[in-house]
C-alpha cells in the first residue's frame, strides 16, 4: 500500500541509519535500532495470531514506547496508548471499551499492569525484543494487503457523560495531515523537535511521523522542566531544538516568569501552537525574544487527525484581538454553519459552528455508534451524496480580513442578565490587565453568576474594577477569585471541571 505511514521509514534508515530518532531521559534511539525495534515487535504481534486488533500500549513515556506504537502498526493492528497515571477507573473504561488481545508494558509499568484485571496477555517490551525473531515475509505480506483506511490507533478524549470516547484513526487521514503540516511548517532532516505533548494524545504526531519519514530528530522534554521555565530554555539550547510544537500554556510558561531577560531559546526557528487561545500581551513577549521565527497558530480537533486549519502570523494585533485560525490545510474545508444548518458567509461577519469535510476525517468512536453518528452526521449542504462532516462544537466566525476565528466552545456561550456572553471574551479582557498571568471564566448555573478565576498580582476587588473598563456592565464577572495558577489537564489546556468544583 502507497499510503502506509510506515512507507518512508526504510527509505529513511538506508539515508540515516546511526542518527538519532527519538531521544529519552533514559534511552535514544537511531534509526536503525528504531526500525530493528519495529520489525521484532510487529513479527512478535503477528505470531500471536492477532490480526487487525487494537493493542493495548501501557509505558512510560519514552523511544520505546514509540517503537511500540509504530511495531503494532507493522503488524497490521492499531495502537491503543495509555497513560500509567491515568486514574484507575478510567483505564478500565478504556479496556473495557477496546477489548484488546495484547497489552504491552515495560519495567516500570509491569506491575500496575498486572493488577488492571486485564483478560488478554500482558508481555513486557524487553521481552519481545530479546526473544522475537523477524518474520520479513510475513511483515511484507501484511503491508501489502493493507488499505488506506485501516485503523491506525485508538486515542481516547473526555467523554460528556464521565465515559472517554475512543477516536480510531486511519493511515490515509494521519499521512494528509503530515503532508499538509509538513509543507506548512518546512520540516527536513534537519528539523530538531523538542516534544512537550504526551504520547497518548494524537497531537504527538506532530512530531512522531515527519521524524520518521524525514529523518528528523525528536527530543522528549522532561516533564519537570515545564515547572522551571530556564531550565527549559536551557534544555533547548542544549540539544539545539530549533522547532516547537506545543500547547500555549507550554510557551507562557516561559515568557511570563521573565526568563527572556536571562537566556532566549537561541535555536528555535519554528514555533507552532494551539489548543488555547494565545495571551496577546505573552505572544508579543515571544515576538519580541525571537524576532526571526516563525509563528503558525493550529487548530483542530481530535476527531479530526489532529490540526486542520493553520494561521502564519504575519502582522500585529490591536489590544483585545486573537490571533485567527487562518485557513484549512488543502484537502480539507471548513463549513461554518448556523443553527438552521444553513452556511455562514465570510461577508456577514456571523457565527457559525466550525464544521470539517475531508480527508482529515478520523473514522469516529471505537463501539459508540450513537456518539459517532451525533458528531458525524451528513453534511446538510451536499443534497446528491451522502457526504459526512465533523460537527466540532467550536463556534467561529470570518474576521473582516476573511481569516477564519475560534470564538469559542458551543458550550462555552451562555445566557445572563438577557444576554448571549462568551466567557472567553472575560478571558481575553482579563489576560490583557498587567501583572496578571492566566485567567479562566466559569459560569454557576445555579447561582446564576459568572466567576473568574485568575493569577498574578492584582487584588480581587481590583479586577472588577479594572474589567469596567473593558466589558459592558453585564459581562464583568459576580466573584473573582485569586489562585497561585490556573489549573491544567495533562494536555495543556484550561482544566475548567477543576475550576467548576472551587466555585
Amino acid at each position: 500500500m502507497h499510503n502506509h505511514v510506515l512507507k518512508d521509514l526504510k527509505n529513511t534508515v538506508a539515508r540515516f541509519p546511526d542518527k538519532p530518532a527519538f531521544c529519552g531521559e533514559n534511552s535514544v534511539l537511531t534509526f536503525k535500532q528504531l526500525d530493528h525495534a519495529i520489525d521484532r515487535i510487529g513479527t512478535f504481534v503477528l505470531s500471536e495470531g492477532i490480526k487487525k486488533s487494537p493493542i493495548v500500549v501501557f509505558m512510560e513515556k519514552s523511544p520505546e514506547e514509540v517503537a511500540a506504537f509504530f511495531g503494532i502498526i507493522r503488524a497490521g493492528s492499531y495502537y491503543v496508548p495509555i497513560d500509567a497515571e491515568m486514574p484507575a477507573v478510567r483505564i478500565h473504561l478504556i479496556l473495557e471499551n477496546v477489548k484488546s488481545p495484547l497489552l504491552i508494558c515495560d519495567d516500570s509499568t509491569f506491575e500496575k499492569a498486572s493488577e488492571l484485571g486485564f483478560t488478554g496477555k500482558i508481555v513486557k517490551y524487553s521481552e519481545i525484543l530479546s526473544s522475537s525473531e523477524i518474520d520479513d515475509e510475513a511483515l511484507a505480506a501484511v503491508y501489502n494487503s493493507s488499505i488506506d483506511t485501516d485503523p491506525l490507533y485508538i486515542v481516547f478524549t473526555s467523554g460528556s457523560t464521565g465515559v472517554p470516547k475512543g477516536v480510531v484513526g486511519c493511515h490515509r487521514a494521519v499521512n494528509d495531515y503530515i503532508d499538509q503540516l509538513s509543507e506548512v511548517l518546512g520540516f527536513s532532516s534537519e528539523t530538531v523537535f523538542g516534544n512537550q505533548t504526551p504520547l497518548y494524545l494524537d497531537a504527538c504526531f506532530k512530531e512522531l511521523f515527519p521524524t520518521m519519514r524525514f529523518g528528523a530528530t525528536t527530543y522528549f522534554v522532561p516533564k519537570t522542566l515545564f515547572m522551571q521555565p530556564l531550565k527549559l530554555v536551557q534544555y533547548l539550547n542544549e540539544h539545539e531544538i530549533n522547532t516547537v510544537c506545543w500547547v500555549v500554556s507550554a510557551l507562557t510558561i516561559i515568557s511570563t516568569f521573565g526568563t527572556f531577560k536571562t537566556e532566549v531559546p537561541k535555536y528555535l526557528k519554528t514555533i507552532a501552537f494551539g489548543s488555547e487561545v494565545f495571551p496577546l500581551k505573552q505572544f508579543r513577549m515571544w515576538r519580541q525574544a525571537l524576532p526571526e521565527a516563525t509563528f503558525t497558530n493550529l487548530y483542530g480537533p481530535t476527531e479530526g487527525t489532529g490540526m486542520c486549519c493553520y494561521y502564519r502570523v504575519d502582522r500585529d494585533f490591536e489590544d483585545g484581538e486573537a490571533i485567527p485560525i487562518g485557513r484549512p490545510f488543502d484537502n480539507t474545508e471548513i463549513l461554518l454553519l448556523d443553527d438552521e444548518n444553513r452556511e455562514v458567509t465570510r461577508e456577514s461577519g456571523e457565527q457559525g459552528e466550525i464544521c470539517i469535510r475531508g480527508t482529515s476525517l478520523t473514522l469516529g468512536y471505537m463501539n459508540n455508534p450513537e456518539k459517532t453518528s451525533e458528531s458525524f452526521t451528513l453534511n446538510p449542504l451536499q443534497k446528491h451524496w451522502p457526504e459526512l462532516i465533523y460537527r466540532t462544537g467550536d463556534i467561529g466566525r470570518y474576521n473582516e480580513r476573511g481569516e477564519l476565528m475560534f470564538v469559542s466552545r458551543k458550550d462555552f456561550q451562555i445566557k445572563h442578565m438577557g444576554h448571549r456572553i462568551e466567557l472567553g471574551e472575560i478571558e481575553v479582557n482579563a489576560q490583557m490587565i498587567e501583572g496578571i498571568t492566566g485567567a479562566a471564566c466559569v459560569y454557576d448555573k445555579v447561582k446564576g453568576k459568572i466567576v473568574l478565576f485568575y493569577s498574578g498580582d492584582k487584588e480581587e476587588a481590583d479586577m472588577k474594577v479594572i474589567l469596567k473598563d473593558s466589558l459592558p456592565r453585564y459581562m464583568v464577572p459576580n466573584v473573582t477569585k485569586k489562585l497561585e495558577r490556573i489549573p491544567l489537564t495533562s494536555n495543556g489546556k484550561t482544566d475548567r471541571v477543576a475550576l467548576s468544583g472551587m466555585i
